[in-house]
């Protein structure tokens, strides 16, 4: 006997589980979710891990969609500064980490694009609906980053070749300062929303962002060096910031390629296991599979009850197997439960 079932409604209630809605809906106004937000990006003001708030899918898309457009404004507030002292002081580093925010900013019109469609329905072609086309954006967010270390070291050789001469020191130095507080304070913000609402793509992107805050510093150094006489500073620190952007790469490669991996986190498994296991009637747990379909979980599992029940029982067995689940994994939003009897196997 086997029994299919389709994911049940997220919004149901299920009574053992109330404290945990109860604590989402602490943050369920736009004031209070800003104030969170904030919170977590300063590291003060609350006493949880953001991993143990509950968001619905609709709250974490907007969530994205809110960051993204956020760290637009400021990567470009941040350029534009830039690029007016990059017009009056002839700094062709400084040009470049111009160019990296720009580059940067634009990150976010793919990211944008994918939480547009990861909202549009399944359909019989698309069974899944949408969600991978986040993790499409990833990869272009890894193209952007990889650009930025082969950008960054061919302006730190090239300069080394042909040394220029660079005017305006401290406005230079004032941009870069600029240049860095912006990359970083969008990095941080990026990487606690996109690591709240399971977004791989989001904390790549924000990871980048992080890059071109590494080559505003190597900007602000070489300043500081060119300052005391040391004419080769700027372009060695930023043979030095290039490596520190590939190692920043490879973190964003394990992000994105893990999530194209359908990986999962093992605590993730062993916390769906246990929940389908506390259900009454459940004999074993004898498969869970778990994905990531964009920045939301799908859960498939396979479970043993007594091969003495009616198909009614073991109908109410999977359902419950299945509210547990959709009430004690964050982000999961459908699951499929195939109850076998005893001695089938």
């Amino acid at each position: 006997m086997t029994h299919l079932l389709r994911a049940a409604d997220p919004d149901a209630p299920v009574a053992e589980h109330d404290h945990e809605h109860d604590h989402e809906h602490e943050h369920s106004s736009p004031l209070a979710r800003l104030w969170h937000e904030a919170g977590e990006l300063l590291g003060v003001g609350h006493s949880h891990d953001s991993a143990d708030q509950v968001d619905s899918a609709l709250e974490a898309d907007a969530s994205g969609r809110r960051a993204l457009l956020i760290s637009l404004a400021g990567l470009a507030l941040t350029a534009a500064l830039q690029g007016i002292v990059v017009a009056f002081s002839g700094s062709v580093a400084l040009l470049g980490d111009t160019l990296h925010n720009v580059a940067d900013a634009l990150t976010a019109v793919p990211l944008l694009i994918a939480f547009r469609l990861a909202r549009r329905p399944a359909t019989s072609r698309h069974t899944y609906g949408y969600g991978r086309a986040e993790d499409l954006a990833g990869l272009f967010v890894i193209a952007m980053i990889a650009l930025s270390s082969v950008l960054a070291g061919y302006e730190a050789i090239d300069r080394l070749i042909h040394p220029q001469r660079v005017h305006h020191l401290w406005a230079v130095a004032v941009a870069a300062v600029i240049g860095f507080a912006g990359n970083e304070l969008v990095a941080r913000y990026r990487i606690v929303v996109g690591r709240r609402i399971g977004s791989a793509a989001l904390v790549a992107d924000g990871l980048h962002a992080r890059t071109d805050g590494f080559t505003s510093l190597a900007v602000l150094l070489g300043a500081a060096g060119v300052g005391l006489g040391w004419r080769q500073a700027d372009p060695i620190i930023g043979l030095l910031i290039t490596v520190a952007i590939l190692g920043v790469l490879r973190s964003a490669v394990g992000q994105v390629g893990a999530r194209l991996m359908d990986a999962v986190d093992p605590g993730l498994v062993e916390q769906a296991i246990a929940a389908i296991a506390s259900v009454e009637g459940v004999h074993s747990v004898d498969e869970l599979r778990v994905r990531w379909i964009g920045h939301t979980l799908r859960a498939e599992a396979a479970i043993t009850v007594d091969a003495d029940l009616s198909l009614r029982a073991a109908h109410d067995i999977a359902h419950h197997a299945e509210a547990h689940l959709l009430a004690d994994v964050r982000r999961l939003t459908a699951a499929n439960v195939h109850a076998s009897p005893a001695g089938a196997h």
